[in-house]
């Protein structure tokens, strides 16, 4: 039961594209004493718009979502309000995935299969002591990171890739991206001769593992 005379309410905005996933973490939430869900996102541009207008004290996002990514948008938001907390919730619990996100502006992580009395630790420390992290992603952390998608493909070898993992065609990336099938084709050669690969099964569970799509 909530306490009616608890100190200040803190505000929450919340973002994942899956409809039943946030609906449940926004159910634990609210039973937490003197936590409010204000608003709540499907994607990453929706969710910079929402904080932009809300200025929410703590912000608890996904990282794989459409139009804009969860690391998108946490750079967006820390760059225009670096006062607010944000909490990432994820499924993706490689080393990269926590450094990219910290990097970008987040100050705490934890899973999607934490157990749910988590979720109020982690709002009250950040809250209290500015970050939180789970033992599990603690743990990640010691241990020596591999290099990130982008410490090994370029920018544009990035964009191909994720349509590759999509399942598209050449020529459908080439129409995508503005390019011959021909350059389209260099490029994959290049990508699997980078990260030395020898089929579409082993580039799309590289993209996988790395975030670039979901699986």
């Amino acid at each position: 039961m909530k306490n009616s005379v608890a100190a200040a309410t803190t505000r929450v905005v919340l973002a994942d594209d899956h409809d039943l996933v946030r609906s449940g973490i926004k159910a634990l939430l609210t039973m937490i004493d003197g936590v409010e869900v204000v608003a709540e996102a499907r994607n990453g541009r929706e969710l910079v718009h929402l904080v932009e207008s809300l200025r929410p004290d703590v912000v608890m996002t996904d990282i794989s979502m459409p139009e804009m990514d969860g690391i998108a948008a946490i750079a967006e938001i820390h760059a225009r309000q670096p006062q607010v907390r944000v909490l990432v919730l994820s499924m993706y619990d490689t080393v990269d995935f926590v450094k990219r996100a910290v990097s970008s502006g987040a100050c705490g992580y934890l899973m999607k299969d934490a157990p749910p009395f988590e979720l109020e630790q982690s709002i009250r420390s950040v809250m209290a002591t500015g970050t939180y992290f789970s033992p599990v992603i603690a743990q990640r952390l010691l241990q020596p990171s591999e290099p990130t998608a982008s410490d090994e493909l370029t920018d544009r070898q990035l964009e191909i890739l994720k349509l590759i993992a999509q399942g598209k065609a050449s020529k459908e990336i080439a129409f995508d991206l503005g390019l011959s099938s021909k350059t389209v084709d260099v490029h994959r050669a290049r990508i699997m001769e980078r990260l030395k690969l020898n089929d579409i099964a082993s580039l799309t569970r590289y993209a996988v593992r790395k975030g670039l799509v979901k699986p």
